[in-house]
């Protein structure tokens, strides 16, 4: 219980890593500069309403609603903190009396608060500001443990796709009406988000790997990390080989896409609500699984990444710079990001949570999936598995069929599928079926014309441009009305 080892933290007194704050009814000024040090050096873990002799004081409980609103607001605007980060924090009963929690991770990046820039040392925030040999062995230590920093001075950024750039750029604006990408340019939008580095060893500048690996061409991602893929299998009656399979070697924007359309694909959907919505639990459970093993993956490792899915359960495995060892309990884990640039452009569009809460809501909607409880265990190696019920399996092959039997006689029912979904999302302007093919990173004609066009042509969500000469050699499709409409109402998988 967290509970239990806040106790046991009070008891150990502050330290490189642990910082007490009295703030009765409001924050203390230098909280902020607190966080940027733990940012800049190795994480660390600060209890609000604790004296710094470790004697509990407490929050008053009426003010800790404006003392949360307060923290949140400043540490994600970049005039307090940046670049700015994204932090949750937990009310906690200790001795009877309300403190407040924060984790800190340790940051890839350097980090100032009102424009100093602040180091850990003991149990003092130090101001570093103007000490050039301290600054650069901050940043030399930061690119050598986060692989992700790592800086690739000759590429360019014809190495990369600037449709990629602008679906984060589109995505981030939609999630916030006035984000700040919304009116950046290209090489601007990579800068503020922290994937055109300087690298303090060698003086020169690019683009680094995490940049490349969500906005460079395949050939650009393949030539840094050759062995860079995420296999997804099902493995529900052939047991020797596969089902299906989808060999996905591509970005890691279109990667979560494509890993979702899987799921939706193979998976039974149970009806569920939350309050009076519906929540597709399915898509919820495959989210958690294809953020985790995207943004959290060692991606220098080269053991392949790969999610399964069997009869009675999903499993997904990657390779993992391993912070603690074991599995992980959702009461009483501390979270720690592997990737934070890359975690921070997912949820600047959209497509991940706050950090520590993806493993609640895999736990959460587990439960309600199959009844059961999902296992994460934290190896050199990190393992998900999610349970499925025999009833759930059954389900799901029973969706297959009728999918495939209705892609085959071409009959509309009037679902759109996960494959008519992924290629509403790519086809975004006039497209032919071969650009819409490398959109997608198909490689199979019959099979795209089968699954993807085809249903999307049947539910007119898309249309020929020529549509009275369907085999012509200047054919384009375009999204119909129904199909942008479609898009909008749609939430992004």
């Amino acid at each position: 219980m967290l509970e239990h080892r806040l106790q046991a933290l009070i008891k150990e007194d502050e330290g490189l890593r642990v910082e007490f704050k009295t703030c009765r009814k409001a924050l203390n000024r230098d909280v902020y500069e607190t966080v940027c040090a733990f940012l800049n050096r190795y994480g660390g873990e600060i209890l609000l309403g604790v004296d710094d002799n470790g004697g509990v004081t407490g929050v008053d409980p009426g003010a800790i609603d404006q003392i949360k609103k307060d923290f949140i607001t400043a540490v994600n605007n970049p005039q307090k903190i940046m670049p700015s980060v994204y932090l949750s924090m937990e009310q906690v009963n200790i001795e009877g009396k309300q403190i407040v929690y924060i984790f800190v991770p340790q940051s890839s990046q350097v980090h100032t608060c009102n424009g100093k820039v602040f180091d850990r040392n003991h149990d003092a925030d130090l101001d570093i500001t103007g000490k050039s040999a301290m600054i650069s062995n901050l940043y030399i230590n930061k690119q050598t443990t986060y692989t992700e920093s790592k800086v690739y001075p000759y590429c360019e950024m014809t190495d990369l796709r600037p449709d990629l750039i602008e679906m984060a750029r589109r995505q981030a604006s939609f999630q916030k009406t006035n984000h700040p990408w919304k009116l950046m340019d290209d090489m601007a939008l990579l800068r503020s988000a922290k994937v055109f580095l300087k690298d303090y060893q060698t003086g020169k500048e690019g683009f680094s790997l995490a940049g490349i690996l969500l906005f460079g061409k395949d050939e650009t991602i393949l030539s840094v990390i050759p062995h860079h893929k995420t296999d997804l299998i099902l493995r529900r009656d052939n047991l020797d080989r596969y089902d299906d399979r989808d060999d996905v070697r591509t970005n890691l924007i279109e990667s979560y896409d494509r890993i979702i359309a899987f799921g939706q694909k193979h998976l039974s959907d149970p009806f569920y609500l939350e309050g009076t919505q519906r929540i597709s639990v399915r898509d919820k459970i495959m989210r958690e699984i294809a953020s985790n093993i995207l943004i959290h993956r060692e991606y220098v490792k080269a053991f392949p990444a790969k999610i399964i899915i069997e009869k009675n359960r999903i499993l997904a495995e990657n390779g993992n710079r391993a912070i603690s060892h074991g599995f992980i309990d959702p009461d009483n884990f501390t979270p720690c990001p592997k990737n934070p640039v890359i975690a921070r452009i997912f949820k600047e569009m959209g497509l991940a949570d706050e950090l520590g809460s993806g493993v609640r809501n895999l736990f959460k909607y587990t439960a309600v999936f199959s009844g059961s409880r999902p296992e994460m265990l934290e190896e050199d190696i990190f393992r998900v598995i999610v349970p499925l019920t025999e009833q759930a399996g059954e389900q799901a092959a029973m969706q297959d069929a009728a999918q495939v039997t209705g892609q085959v006689t071409g009959q509309v029912t009037g679902q759109v599928t996960g494959q008519v979904l992924l290629l509403l999302k790519k086809c975004n302007l006039e497209m032919t079926k071969k650009e819409m093919m490398n959109a997608l990173g198909l490689k199979g004609r019959d099979n795209f014309e089968k699954l993807y066009l085809q249903p999307a042509l049947d539910q007119k969500m898309i249309e020929r441009t020529i549509p009275d000469k369907p085999q012509s050699r200047l054919q384009k499709y375009r999204l119909t009305d129904k199909g942008k409409q479609n898009m909008q109402g749609a939430p992004h998988a």
